[in-house]
């Protein structure tokens, strides 16, 4: 059983299926990720299939179905940051964690995902540290703030 009030969450809508993107956005925002018994109780509370909320959830990026570490890193993985050494930062944070993309370490301290684009080219490759932007990252700087925030 959870704590979670669902009542307070689905307050103010009115049960249909075009509500389905702004339930799940106040979930996540509650509880920082769509977890399997959120999925349950808004299929019930829309009358739709737990299949059809998984289905638009993992349609949009922003939804994540684990929960978060309490710091999350996000390795930018455009073509810029990409070029310029994106993929060897996101090998040296899952190296040093011990976990993949999208997965969160045991002790919940880091989450690791992978991004699309962060929006700042001109500083790639670039790391995010929470809300923390971290342009012309190398593997020594990155491991260097890592320990820093441990």
């Amino acid at each position: 059983m959870s704590d979670v009030d669902y009542a307070a969450i689905f307050e103010g809508f009115r049960g249909v299926r075009p509500e389905l993107v702004p339930i799940l956005v106040r979930i996540q925002e509650r509880l920082g990720y769509i977890s399997p018994e959120a999925v349950r109780r808004t299929s019930e509370f829309l009358r739709i299939s737990e299949n059809q909320v998984f289905e638009v959830a993992s349609f949009y990026p922003k939804f994540r179905f684990t929960e978060p570490g309490r710091r999350t890193i996000k390795v930018c993985m455009g073509t810029a940051c990409h070029v310029k050494g994106g993929a060897l930062l996101g090998d040296a944070v899952g190296w040093k964690l011990g976990i993949g993309i999208g997965q969160r370490t045991p002790d919940g301290r880091f989450d690791f995902q992978r991004v699309n684009c962060l929006g700042c080219c001109a500083m790639a490759p670039v790391v995010k540290l929470n809300e923390q932007t971290l342009g012309r990252m190398m593997v020594t700087q990155l491991m260097k703030i890592m320990e820093e925030h441990d």
